[in-house]
């Protein structure tokens, strides 16, 4: 069993005493910490072109509403968060666009949308640029779409 229990939870949010604001999201009431609210606040840079999210990574690792604010379409929840081990997360533009798994040298990407040439272009591009240590040297991508 992982994690914190609710005591010890409860003390960590008392010790951040007034760090901490309240927010609203789409996903209900929240807080951040007061010196991040003008990043939050901030216009967002561009997205980067294309991002393979490793199974478990962070920006996913979501709960109940929160998975269908970042996954709308109910058919792809399940895609990206299986019963099983979790397939890495394909962000295209900011968004979710897909899921990918590795084997060995081989990367496959089942993208959920019709990529252009330019994505798919920066998805090989991401795919080559991991620190993967991969008999051979380079990563290939196979599609299944």
């Amino acid at each position: 069993m992982g994690g914190i229990g609710p005591r010890s939870g409860a003390a960590a949010f008392e010790a951040l005493g007034r760090s901490l604001t309240p927010v609203r999201t789409p996903a209900g009431a929240g807080w951040i910490l007061a010196r991040d609210e003008a990043a939050f606040r901030a216009a967002p840079g561009p997205p980067a072109p294309a991002r393979l999210l490793p199974s478990g990574d962070a920006y996913f690792l979501l709960h109940g509403a929160d998975r269908d604010l970042l996954v709308p379409d109910a058919a792809r929840r399940g895609a990206l968060w299986t019963p099983r081990v979790w397939p890495g997360g394909l962000l295209v533009g900011g968004e979710i666009a897909g899921t990918w798994r590795r084997a060995g040298a081989v990367m496959t990407v089942q993208p959920w949308r019709r990529l252009s040439r330019a994505e798919r272009d920066a998805v090989a591009a991401e795919a080559e640029s991991l620190p993967l240590s991969v008999t051979g040297g380079r990563i290939t991508v196979r599609w299944d779409d």
